[in-house]
């Protein structure tokens, strides 16, 4: 956790960090290019809870197979997802695999997803406000996993991977992926995300990834090691300290950081050098020790 005294320091250096980053050049790498292509609210919840539920591994593995599944919804994915039918859409999904994932876990999700806008006319409004985050999550995800599914059983086999496509909140994983389409929901509209949802986005808990958890320990945010839903809302903490209304405002680009390979889980001396952070970075700070010794030892010999 921050202490007050390194979130005084830190925190004009993470603003200068996001002020100066280029989220735009980004966001064909992130899955939230996707959603972006809509513009109807109801379009991009869908598109964006397809998006993030099935982010997972490699960008350039998922992203073709998103591509075609919503290809294959034809204009609008809402309108689809509404007037879902396991018989009459099953070409739409059979076949689909990826990784844990096949055609049946998807098609529950979508049929899910169409009960919901059919009783609440959006997710958003199926999304409970007034209780605390992770139980909010606990009830959204349990409606969508215990959609009947008896007709897709018999239309495209047994639900395999439903629990990694939807995890649970109630067994204290991260929930990455599920607190990432938060993020999208609730923050901006800023070019990133989409500000759909009346969430308050002092409420969000950051998407915690290797990249995020990693970077958050070489600036001090936690000092845990486990990807859990306790480390997330500990960096989120810690970041509140910096900005209370909007703790994951950082996510995005401290996320990419990484993911681009400037902040690689083994780092490479001179991107540290020029990093904007280098001097609230654990590997950063050591740095001048570093060359110091180097040079003393070569006036030395």
């Amino acid at each position: 956790m921050l202490s007050p005294a390194r979130a005084r320091a830190l925190g004009p250096l993470l603003d200068r960090f996001l002020a100066d980053y280029d989220h735009r050049a980004r966001i064909a790498f992130d899955p939230i290019e996707l959603p972006h292509r809509y513009r109807r609210p109801e379009d991009v919840e869908v598109s964006a809870l397809l998006a993030c539920s099935l982010a997972y591994g490699r960008v350039d593995l998922f992203k073709p197979k998103l591509e075609r599944l919503l290809a294959s919804m034809g204009g609008s994915p809402a309108d689809f997802a509404a007037a879902f039918d396991p018989k009459r859409h099953r070409a739409v999904f059979e076949g689909f695999v990826y990784r844990f994932n096949l055609a049946s876990d998807i098609a529950l999700l979508v049929a899910g997803m169409g009960a919901m806008l059919r009783e609440h006319g959006s997710l958003g409004a199926a999304f409970r406000p007034d209780v605390p985050l992770r139980d909010a999550l606990i009830d959204f995800t349990g409606r969508l996993r215990n959609h009947p599914r008896a007709a897709i059983v018999r239309e495209l086999g047994p639900v395999r991977g439903l629990d990694h496509l939807l995890p649970d909140p109630a067994r204290g994983g991260s929930c990455k992926r599920l607190l990432l389409f938060l993020r999208w929901m609730a923050r901006g509209p800023d070019g990133v995300d989409f500000g759909l949802w009346k969430l308050p986005t002092s409420r969000l808990v950051i998407p915690l990834d290797t990249h995020i958890a990693r970077i958050s320990r070489l600036l001090g945010l936690t000092a845990r090691n486990d990807l859990s839903w306790k480390t997330a809302a500990e960096i989120t903490a810690s970041l509140a300290l910096l900005d209370a209304n909007d703790p994951v405002k950082y996510d995005f680009a401290l996320c990419h950081y990484g993911m681009s390979g400037v902040c690689p889980a083994r780092p490479v001396r001179e991107n540290c050098r020029r990093c904007a952070l280098r001097v609230s970075c654990k590997v950063g700070r050591r740095l001048p020790n570093a060359r110091a010794k180097l040079e003393t030892a070569h006036h030395r010999g």
